[in-house]
Protein backbone atom coordinates (compact mmCIF):
# COMPACT_ATOMS: atom_id res chain seq x y z
CA UNK A 1 0.00 0.00 0.00
CA UNK A 2 1.38 3.56 -0.77
CA UNK A 3 1.94 5.89 1.73
CA UNK A 4 2.32 9.65 2.04
CA UNK A 5 6.20 8.82 1.83
CA UNK A 6 6.05 6.11 -1.03
CA UNK A 7 9.67 6.51 -2.61
CA UNK A 8 9.03 3.42 -4.60
CA UNK A 9 10.55 3.97 -8.28
CA UNK A 10 12.92 6.67 -6.66
CA UNK A 11 17.37 5.95 -6.58
CA UNK A 12 18.60 6.95 -3.39
CA UNK A 13 22.31 7.06 -2.54
CA UNK A 14 23.12 6.83 1.43
CA UNK A 15 27.33 7.74 2.49
CA UNK A 16 28.62 5.61 5.25
CA UNK A 17 25.10 3.37 4.78
CA UNK A 18 26.45 0.06 6.25
CA UNK A 19 26.50 0.58 10.04
CA UNK A 20 24.88 2.61 12.39
CA UNK A 21 22.87 5.33 12.00
CA UNK A 22 23.69 5.09 7.75
CA UNK A 23 22.49 1.40 8.18
CA UNK A 24 18.83 2.63 9.94
CA UNK A 25 18.51 5.33 6.84
CA UNK A 26 19.42 2.62 4.33
CA UNK A 27 16.50 0.30 6.26
CA UNK A 28 14.05 3.25 5.79
CA UNK A 29 14.86 3.89 2.58
CA UNK A 30 14.38 0.69 1.31
CA UNK A 31 11.06 0.02 3.79
CA UNK A 32 9.51 3.13 1.51
CA UNK A 33 10.25 1.16 -1.63
CA UNK A 34 13.63 3.36 -2.71
CA UNK A 35 16.59 1.70 -4.73
CA UNK A 36 19.24 2.27 -2.22
CA UNK A 37 23.09 2.50 -2.85
CA UNK A 38 25.62 2.54 -0.12
CA UNK A 39 28.85 3.50 -0.42
CA UNK A 40 31.94 3.50 2.60
CA UNK A 41 35.63 2.22 2.92
CA UNK A 42 34.81 -1.07 4.61
CA UNK A 43 32.23 -3.31 3.32
CA UNK A 44 29.37 -4.56 5.60
CA UNK A 45 29.64 -7.48 7.45
CA UNK A 46 26.48 -8.52 5.68
CA UNK A 47 23.98 -6.64 3.28
CA UNK A 48 21.84 -4.23 4.57
CA UNK A 49 18.06 -5.41 3.91
CA UNK A 50 14.66 -4.37 4.46
CA UNK A 51 11.29 -5.42 3.22
CA UNK A 52 12.25 -8.13 1.55
CA UNK A 53 15.06 -5.81 -0.42
CA UNK A 54 18.84 -5.24 0.01
CA UNK A 55 20.80 -1.94 -0.49
CA UNK A 56 23.57 -2.63 -3.39
CA UNK A 57 27.71 -1.72 -2.08
CA UNK A 58 30.25 0.22 -3.44
CA UNK A 59 33.48 0.62 -2.44
CA UNK A 60 34.23 4.40 -2.63
CA UNK A 61 36.88 6.54 -1.05
CA UNK A 62 34.69 9.88 -0.36
CA UNK A 63 37.77 12.07 -0.35
CA UNK A 64 38.58 11.18 -3.78
CA UNK A 65 36.90 12.89 -6.34
CA UNK A 66 37.33 11.09 -9.10
CA UNK A 67 36.10 8.20 -7.86
CA UNK A 68 32.71 9.40 -6.52
CA UNK A 69 32.30 10.62 -9.90
CA UNK A 70 32.84 7.44 -11.48
CA UNK A 71 30.22 6.20 -8.52
CA UNK A 72 27.50 8.55 -9.45
CA UNK A 73 28.15 8.14 -13.13
CA UNK A 74 28.06 4.49 -13.19
CA UNK A 75 24.44 4.76 -10.79
CA UNK A 76 23.19 6.97 -13.59
CA UNK A 77 24.33 3.76 -16.33
CA UNK A 78 22.52 1.80 -14.29
CA UNK A 79 19.25 2.94 -12.35
CA UNK A 80 19.16 6.12 -14.91
CA UNK A 81 18.93 8.55 -12.30
CA UNK A 82 19.72 10.22 -8.77
CA UNK A 83 16.38 11.01 -5.99
CA UNK A 84 18.04 11.45 -3.13
CA UNK A 85 21.67 11.72 -1.77
CA UNK A 86 21.95 11.09 2.20
CA UNK A 87 25.41 12.55 3.32
CA UNK A 88 25.97 10.40 6.62
CA UNK A 89 29.52 9.39 6.54
CA UNK A 90 32.06 11.41 9.13
CA UNK A 91 33.35 10.65 12.34
CA UNK A 92 35.57 11.51 14.70
CA UNK A 93 37.82 9.80 17.71
CA UNK A 94 37.65 11.71 20.98
CA UNK A 95 40.79 14.26 20.79
CA UNK A 96 41.57 17.29 23.18
CA UNK A 97 42.76 19.99 20.72
CA UNK A 98 46.35 20.00 21.96
CA UNK A 99 46.39 16.32 21.77
CA UNK A 100 46.96 16.04 17.91
CA UNK A 101 48.48 17.83 15.79
CA UNK A 102 46.79 20.10 12.90
CA UNK A 103 47.22 17.33 10.29
CA UNK A 104 44.72 15.02 12.58
CA UNK A 105 42.31 17.31 12.88
CA UNK A 106 42.44 19.15 9.44
CA UNK A 107 41.21 15.16 8.55
CA UNK A 108 38.63 15.22 10.28
CA UNK A 109 37.48 18.27 8.79
CA UNK A 110 38.18 16.33 5.64
CA UNK A 111 35.67 13.30 5.91
CA UNK A 112 32.80 15.72 7.90
CA UNK A 113 33.03 18.47 5.54
CA UNK A 114 35.19 18.38 2.39
CA UNK A 115 33.84 15.13 1.45
CA UNK A 116 30.08 15.98 2.04
CA UNK A 117 30.81 19.15 -0.81
CA UNK A 118 32.60 16.34 -3.28
CA UNK A 119 30.08 13.97 -3.18
CA UNK A 120 27.10 16.76 -3.20
CA UNK A 121 28.70 18.30 -6.31
CA UNK A 122 28.58 14.98 -7.88
CA UNK A 123 24.98 14.29 -7.85
CA UNK A 124 24.34 17.70 -8.54
CA UNK A 125 25.70 16.57 -11.95
CA UNK A 126 22.98 13.93 -12.22
CA UNK A 127 20.50 15.82 -10.36
CA UNK A 128 20.59 19.49 -12.29
CA UNK A 129 19.47 17.25 -15.75
CA UNK A 130 16.30 15.79 -13.93
CA UNK A 131 12.99 17.35 -14.38
CA UNK A 132 11.80 16.61 -10.80
CA UNK A 133 15.44 17.55 -9.58
CA UNK A 134 16.28 15.80 -6.00
CA UNK A 135 16.93 15.77 -3.00
CA UNK A 136 20.07 16.45 -0.81
CA UNK A 137 20.14 15.42 2.93
CA UNK A 138 23.18 16.48 5.28
CA UNK A 139 23.66 14.41 8.66
CA UNK A 140 24.72 17.18 11.06
CA UNK A 141 24.92 16.82 14.51
CA UNK A 142 24.35 19.12 17.80
CA UNK A 143 27.88 19.03 18.15
CA UNK A 144 27.92 21.95 15.32
CA UNK A 145 25.61 23.99 17.20
CA UNK A 146 27.12 24.05 20.92
CA UNK A 147 31.05 23.73 22.30
CA UNK A 148 32.11 20.18 21.10
CA UNK A 149 35.52 20.14 23.57
CA UNK A 150 37.01 16.63 22.63
CA UNK A 151 35.87 16.37 18.98
CA UNK A 152 36.23 20.50 18.38
CA UNK A 153 37.23 19.75 14.58
CA UNK A 154 34.41 17.52 14.17
CA UNK A 155 31.73 20.13 15.62
CA UNK A 156 33.71 22.48 13.67
CA UNK A 157 33.02 20.25 10.19
CA UNK A 158 29.42 20.05 11.31
CA UNK A 159 28.35 23.78 11.63
CA UNK A 160 29.79 24.52 8.43
CA UNK A 161 28.16 21.61 6.65
CA UNK A 162 25.20 23.19 8.08
CA UNK A 163 25.69 26.32 6.21
CA UNK A 164 27.06 24.84 3.11
CA UNK A 165 23.56 23.05 2.67
CA UNK A 166 22.12 26.50 3.14
CA UNK A 167 24.23 28.07 0.49
CA UNK A 168 23.53 25.02 -1.70
CA UNK A 169 20.06 25.07 -1.25
CA UNK A 170 19.92 28.49 -2.34
CA UNK A 171 22.45 28.09 -5.37
CA UNK A 172 20.78 24.91 -6.56
CA UNK A 173 16.98 26.11 -6.56
CA UNK A 174 14.78 24.97 -7.66
CA UNK A 175 15.89 21.81 -8.91
CA UNK A 176 17.57 20.24 -6.03
CA UNK A 177 16.38 20.47 -2.39
CA UNK A 178 18.83 20.50 0.48
CA UNK A 179 18.18 20.32 4.35
CA UNK A 180 20.13 19.34 7.02
CA UNK A 181 19.16 16.98 9.67
CA UNK A 182 20.72 18.25 13.46
CA UNK A 183 21.01 14.75 15.30
CA UNK A 184 21.46 14.40 19.10
CA UNK A 185 22.88 10.89 20.63
CA UNK A 186 21.88 7.86 18.75
CA UNK A 187 21.78 4.40 20.01
CA UNK A 188 24.16 2.19 17.83
CA UNK A 189 26.29 -0.93 17.87
CA UNK A 190 29.19 1.04 19.62
CA UNK A 191 27.38 2.92 21.86
CA UNK A 192 28.75 1.16 24.52
CA UNK A 193 31.96 2.29 23.42
CA UNK A 194 30.83 6.19 24.55
CA UNK A 195 28.72 5.12 27.42
CA UNK A 196 29.72 2.29 28.32
CA UNK A 197 27.09 -0.81 29.72
CA UNK A 198 23.53 -0.82 29.78
CA UNK A 199 23.21 1.81 32.80
CA UNK A 200 25.35 4.37 31.51
CA UNK A 201 23.55 4.24 28.34
CA UNK A 202 20.19 4.75 30.14
CA UNK A 203 22.02 7.27 32.44
CA UNK A 204 23.19 9.29 29.40
CA UNK A 205 19.43 8.62 27.96
CA UNK A 206 18.00 10.55 30.96
CA UNK A 207 19.90 13.46 30.13
CA UNK A 208 17.77 14.32 26.92
CA UNK A 209 14.31 15.92 27.51
CA UNK A 210 12.46 12.76 25.82
CA UNK A 211 14.75 10.17 28.17
CA UNK A 212 16.27 7.93 25.85
CA UNK A 213 18.76 8.28 22.87
CA UNK A 214 17.31 8.01 19.25
CA UNK A 215 17.32 5.02 17.35
CA UNK A 216 18.92 4.92 13.94
CA UNK A 217 15.29 3.82 12.30
CA UNK A 218 13.48 7.37 13.64
CA UNK A 219 17.04 9.01 11.96
CA UNK A 220 16.12 6.79 8.64
CA UNK A 221 12.13 8.21 8.84
CA UNK A 222 12.93 12.11 9.10
CA UNK A 223 15.10 11.01 5.89
CA UNK A 224 12.75 9.26 3.93
CA UNK A 225 9.97 12.44 4.89
CA UNK A 226 12.86 14.70 3.53
CA UNK A 227 13.93 12.73 0.43
CA UNK A 228 9.93 12.58 -0.55
CA UNK A 229 7.14 15.09 -2.10
CA UNK A 230 5.46 15.68 1.15
CA UNK A 231 8.35 18.00 1.80
CA UNK A 232 8.66 19.58 -1.46
CA UNK A 233 8.82 23.13 -0.49
CA UNK A 234 11.27 22.79 2.60
CA UNK A 235 14.85 23.50 1.49
CA UNK A 236 17.44 25.24 3.27
CA UNK A 237 15.87 23.70 6.01
CA UNK A 238 17.77 22.60 9.49
CA UNK A 239 15.05 19.33 11.31
CA UNK A 240 16.52 19.01 14.94
CA UNK A 241 16.21 14.97 16.07
CA UNK A 242 17.75 15.44 19.17
CA UNK A 243 14.75 14.46 21.52
CA UNK A 244 14.27 17.95 22.49
CA UNK A 245 18.24 18.61 22.84
CA UNK A 246 20.11 18.94 26.31
CA UNK A 247 18.94 19.89 29.83
CA UNK A 248 20.17 22.69 30.56
CA UNK A 249 22.40 22.44 34.12
CA UNK A 250 21.54 25.54 35.64
CA UNK A 251 17.73 23.79 36.10
CA UNK A 252 19.59 20.52 37.81
CA UNK A 253 21.60 23.11 39.89
CA UNK A 254 18.17 25.13 40.85
CA UNK A 255 16.65 21.42 42.02
CA UNK A 256 19.60 20.94 44.29
CA UNK A 257 19.10 23.56 45.95
CA UNK A 258 15.95 23.44 46.67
Amino acid sequence: MATITDLTGRVAVVTGGTRGVGAGITRALLGAGAEVVTCARRPPDKPVQAAGRTARFFHVDLRDAEAVTALFEQVRAEYGRVDALINNAGGTPYRMLEEGRAERHARVIELNLLAPLTVSLAAYEVMRSQSDGGSIVMIGSVSGERPSPGTAAYGAAKAGLEQLARSMAVEWAPRVRVNTLVLGMVRTELSHLHYGDEEGIAAVGRTVPLGRLADPAEVGDACVFLASDRASYISGASLLVHGGGERPAFLDSATANQ
